[in-house]
């Protein structure tokens, strides 16, 4: 059987034959991995990390209307869909570049993951594992009355369809009932009774491997900071919460890091004594020695539910784009950007004064999902009036 090292090496050099055309090309290469001296302590440590991402994301000023006095938002997007092509974008990649490594040191051939029938996650995954030359299995959760139907190609589908992952979805009653970790346990045994040998990535994939995505995001951040002309000292970080993992490495990584901002996040679904739990049981499985209560605020910010938004929150995810040129996606950043105003609007003097951080953590293809909602909103087009008697110009390309 190959060691853990031989199956690095096998599958770098696989990559590498594949993708590299120079050996200056970091992309889908894989390193040792040595975590800031501020997270040295924790166990385990990871010992290699796949370059996924396009990194450092810029962080820069958001002049968001309305905000209390002497406020100031910063933005940093965890990954630029413009940078990264939307295939493979959105916060999910950081925990991937960890994730997969993993799988490869074991020897997979496959990965399966689950999640919502528009998962960012999931898609993200469908892509890292095909980049790697790995099977991506899908669990997605759709309601009673589509299950059995073709889920069509809309938004995250279209790429998962697209690049060949195997889809097999559930209803929302069924997911409810049986549970995220048996559902994926039943696909892996069957794949490996198949002579598969599976991969399993949690809902998120938020777990003790993952998690190490976000405390390397904040070094990132720690590290932007230092170098930067802006000397600003954030006071607050803002994000959405749907899995836990992305604020489990933020707040671990901010105390014990220079940064030390206040973590503040805003969960989309469950609740915060839920995710205050679920935090909690992965600083346990890296041995931080810490209290989520102490170290992340949770609030409420799910509305109707998961991935269901009012008209309320779509007019507010235009309204910031119209004002700002920052599109926010509707399950997760729009949700959390949308409820963290609310509450300064209600607590103003809880906000005065702060220079806050504000987490873009992408999924902007979940606005397809989102047309008919959105159509209200996005009215402003007309037919250009030409008068007939205007010469012809023709200028480069006629592009008929």
């Amino acid at each position: 059987m190959a060691t853990r090292t031989e199956a690095f090496n096998s599958i770098s050099t696989r990559i590498r034959n594949l993708f590299m055309a120079s050996s200056s090309f970091d992309f889908l290469s894989v390193k040792p991995y040595t975590p800031p001296s501020w997270a040295s302590h924790l166990h385990p440590l990871p010992s290699h990390i796949f370059s996924l991402a396009h990194l450092p994301t810029p962080i820069h000023r958001w002049n968001l209307p309305n905000l209390p006095a002497n406020t100031e938002v910063w933005l940093k997007i965890l990954q630029r869909d413009d940078l990264s092509g939307m295939q493979l974008s959105g916060n999910k990649v950081r925990k991937l570049e960890f994730l997969m490594a993993d799988a490869i040191a074991q020897g997979a051939d496959s990965v399966i993951t689950i999640g919502g029938i528009q998962s960012n996650h999931c898609r993200a995954t469908a892509v890292a594992a095909k980049y790697l030359n790995l099977d991506p299995f899908l669990i997605l959760r759709t309601s009673k009355l589509l299950v059995d139907q073709d889920p069509g190609l809309i938004g995250n589908l279209l790429v998962e369809r697209f690049v060949g992952a195997h889809l097999q979805l559930i209803s929302k009653e069924e997911y409810a009932q049986i549970g995220s970790v048996t559902l994926t346990n039943i696909l892996k045994e069957k794949l490996i009774k198949e002579g598969r040998k599976p991969y399993v990535i949690p809902v998120g994939g938020s777990n003790s491997v993952g998690t190490w995505g976000y405390i390397e995001s904040v070094r990132e951040i720690e590290q932007q900071i230092q170098s930067g002309t802006s000397n600003v000292k954030f006071d607050d970080i803002v994000v959405a919460c749907g899995s836990g993992g992305t604020i489990a490495g933020l707040s671990l990584g901010s105390s014990l890091s220079t940064l030390k901002a206040r973590v503040h996040a805003f969960s989309v679904c469950d609740d915060p004594d839920y995710f205050h739990d679920f935090v909690q049981g992965l600083l346990d499985g890296l041995k931080a020695g810490v209290n989520s209560r102490d170290i992340v605020h949770i609030q409420n910010a799910k509305g109707l539910g998961y991935a269901m938004n009012t008209s309320e929150e779509l007019k507010f995810v235009k309204e910031v784009a119209e004002a700002t040129g920052v599109v926010l996606d509707p399950v997760y950043s729009g949700k959390a950007a949308y409820a963290m105003l609310n509450d300064m609007n209600e607590n103003p003097k809880k906000w005065e004064g702060r220079k806050i951080l504000f987490i873009h953590t992408g999924g902007l293809l979940g606005l397809y999902d989102k047309v008919d909602q959105l159509a209200s909103f996005v009215g402003n087009w007309q037919k250009m009036d030409v008068n007939e008697s205007i010469p012809r110009q023709d200028g480069t390309g006629k592009m008929f």
